[in-house]
């Protein structure tokens, strides 16, 4: 069930809610907490039912483990207790997602024929075992007094933040959920959880998905692409994911506002930053808070000296690059990330800057050229769009608007294309499209400053309006339903 599907909008999300603040008025806050699990559980079973048994004997062995760091259990019990946590953790993350991974680079180095095993990735694997993995490491450090067990069970499972973050923190969230003035109707939060949520709606199935046409084509015939239709294609993806996963950002936002939970801010425009690691503090900021205080602080951070400081770094970018993805394009998008970093360190070090337009330029460059590998399926695909890129070529026989020459009839229910309103194959369309969307990101106010300063008026009415015109029809007559990028992590 997607986010941005008819069923979801239009029967869970309702029935979840509502039912939420009846248990919460006719009962007790603690039938509503019991009720917002089930309706989480039952979002996560509907992928795979399976899996229920995977996220539920991943919180009851966390749990169980978390006992163990009462203050008076000895020392070594408790630190006993915190690897076995740790490697738990670890070791069901890395079955899932990372052993056909190993078995193919054993059977390419050695020459071996071991089989694969073909595992499916449970969704949200990778977010619940960092939070998990968190809490842990927290209260073994006494830095968390021991919760309900219905409060932890929805700290994992709430789903509006279960399938692809942001990666919560248990301070941040437990006490929300423990509020009982949290179970009350609150309908100014109601009014601005709809209207981010509209926002990240129209974000996803509006824009995202409209782009991504572009960017796959390029990607499905890069041997064939110029110069510019590699920009082109590499911009396209740029634009994709930037408004996929900021898409997903504002509607998990917006359903949490609509049972009072406020949800961290996880992406606060990231192309507006003018180093790498303003890029970090500003794309997927739970994730590098927890690769920061989790990783990187007791790696020793910077407390140990130049060298050890720029090894934690890449060590940190290395973690970040697998987390994302099971193969070694994420590896090496992890490591560049990681060099640069190291770079901006280098630079502030000897007091070696650029203007500020420059600096966001090459940042912006680096991004956009990074994220190559990030989409890529192989070095050889990534590297050949790079190259492309770079060398100024022309293809005079297959130029990229050849492969968007596929136009769609809005009404023609069941398209096999699935395609925008308008005849694709314009270059044009496609330049001017990129270059306003980019525009947007590149100088205009972001969703989050949008909600702090939304007020119920006839202007932000309207505007909603007018979203939910265009997503309606986008959902209805194109009916398109993909899946979030952040998804498949």
């Amino acid at each position: 069930m997607l986010f941005n599907s008819v069923p979801f909008i239009f029967v869970f999300l309702p029935v979840a809610v509502i039912g939420y603040f009846i248990l919460a008025k006719i009962a007790s806050g603690k039938f509503s907490k019991i009720w917002l699990i089930i309706c989480s559980l039952f979002f996560y079973a509907y992928w795979n039912p399976i899996y229920i048994f995977l996220i539920v004997g991943s919180m009851i062995v966390n749990f169980s483990i978390s006992k163990c760091f009462s203050q008076n259990l000895n020392r070594k019990i408790r630190k006993g207790a915190i690897v076995l946590g740790i490697l738990f953790n670890i070791g069901l993350l890395g079955y899932f997602k990372y052993v056909d991974f190993f078995i193919k680079n054993i059977n390419a180095v050695f020459q071996t024929e071991i089989a694969m095993l073909h595992i499916m990735l449970p969704l949200a694997i990778s977010f619940f075992t960092f939070q998990q993995i968190a809490y842990l490491v927290d209260r073994y450090k006494g830095n968390y007094t021991d919760p309900k067990l219905s409060t932890y069970l929805l700290f994992v499972t709430f789903f509006p933040q279960l399938i692809a973050g942001p990666i919560v923190h248990h301070k941040e969230m437990m006490p929300q959920f423990e509020n009982e003035e949290n179970k009350r109707i609150n309908w100014d939060n109601i009014a601005r959880g709809l209207f981010i949520f509209i926002i990240g709606l129209t974000k996803k199935v509006a824009i995202a998905d409209t782009v991504a046409i572009w960017a796959n084509a390029g990607f499905q015939n890069y041997e064939n692409l110029s110069t510019i239709d590699a920009w082109l294609t590499s911009l396209s993806y740029t634009t994709q994911l930037y408004f996929d996963f900021s898409g997903y950002c504002d509607m998990a936002i917006g359903i949490g506002l609509l049972f009072n939970i406020k949800l961290p801010v996880n992406f606060f425009s990231p192309y507006k930053a003018r180093n790498i690691q303003d890029f970090w503090n500003r794309w997927h900021m739970t994730l590098t808070r927890f690769l920061t205080h989790y990783i990187y602080i007791p790696l020793g951070g910077n407390r140990k000296g130049i060298s050890r400081t720029y090894v934690n770094i890449l060590i940190v970018f290395f973690i970040s690059g697998i987390w994302h993805g099971a193969g070694w394009t994420f590896i090496i998008w992890g490591m560049l990330h990681g060099i640069a970093s190291v770079i901006v360190r280098l630079m502030k070090k000897i007091n070696l800057s650029f203007p500020w337009v420059v600096s966001w330029f090459l940042t912006f460059i680096f991004v956009n050229t990074t994220w190559v590998y990030f989409r890529a399926t192989s070095f050889d695909q990534a590297n050949t769009i790079i190259k492309k890129m770079f060398l100024f070529e022309y293809n005079y026989e297959y130029p990229i608007r050849k492969f968007f020459n596929k136009p769609m009839e809005i009404f023609a229910a069941g398209n096999e294309y699935d395609f925008i309103l308008f005849h694709l194959d314009n270059p044009k369309i496609i330049v001017a499209s990129l270059f306003v969307l980019l525009l947007i990101s590149f100088i205009g106010r972001n969703s989050i400053e949008l909600l702090e300063g939304f007020k119920t008026n006839l202007t932000n009415i309207a505007f909603v309006q007018l979203l939910v015109a265009i997503t309606l029809v986008v959902i209805f007559f194109i009916n398109k339903n993909s899946e979030f990028l952040y998804f498949n992590f």
